[in-house]
């Protein structure tokens, strides 16, 4: 005899109640490293993997969003009747930021942001709730020769910079900061034409020839 026999197998029309890309509730029951299980009715439970939770990568526990008995707000991504097994979202529900990005930061605008974090290869600027954007170090000064950006920089500095490319799909914001002035470089052009005359300060002797300055951050070699 079996006493499970006498109710419906409430799995069997799961794909009617559940379709995907529906909406509906579920009651957080347990908590992993992974994920969260959300009973969305007796019997049938979903699983709300840890990179469906949050658009923004930074979470490193589930519990730091949800706790056991909560009722969240869930979309159904995928029903495997077979294997009973129910795939939800969360982060589904909420605009995805990096969308937003590319419409208030357009390429060529100027931002301003504190500097979250200082690394040998470049700055990271707090943008919004879960992005940052990147000045690389070689975007950091037409000139200057930086070897470390905290020898200029300090963690919690605000500076502005240009918004230079939006990766949308690698999630990558790029910054400048030397784009805030013109390319001296494209200017020594003009002011320095083949067959000129100059003076400049000799910064540097090697064996190879004589460095001069001609202005600051232009130099040219004999």
């Amino acid at each position: 005899l079996g006493v499970k026999q006498l109710k419906a197998d409430p799995w069997s029309t799961v794909e009617e109640r559940y379709p995907v890309n529906a909406k509906t509730m579920g009651k957080v029951v347990s908590i992993t490293d992974y994920g969260v299980f959300a009973e969305l009715e007796e019997g049938v439970e979903g699983l709300i993997h840890i990179s469906e939770m949050s658009w923004s990568k930074k979470m490193r526990h589930p519990s730091k969003m949800v706790s056991v008995g909560d009722e969240v707000e869930v979309m159904v991504l995928n029903v495997d009747v077979d294997a009973k097994r129910i795939s939800l979202g969360m982060k589904q529900l909420q605009p995805n930021p990096w969308d937003v990005v590319a419409e208030n930061y357009p390429v060529g605008s100027i931002i301003e942001g504190k500097i979250k974090n200082i690394t040998d290869f470049g700055i990271f600027i707090g943008i919004e709730e879960g992005i940052d954007g990147l000045i690389h170090v070689s975007d950091l000064s037409w000139t200057e020769r930086i070897k470390h950006p905290a020898e200029k920089f300090a963690k919690g500095d605000t500076i502005q910079a240009v918004v230079l490319k939006i990766d949308r799909e690698n999630e990558r914001f790029s910054l400048g900061v030397k784009q805030l002035e013109p390319d001296p470089w494209q200017q020594a052009i003009e002011k320095y034409p083949v067959g000129s005359v100059v003076e400049g300060k000799i910064t540097n002797v090697t064996d190879f020839g004589v460095f001069v300055e001609l202005e600051e951050g232009i130099e040219g070699l004999v």
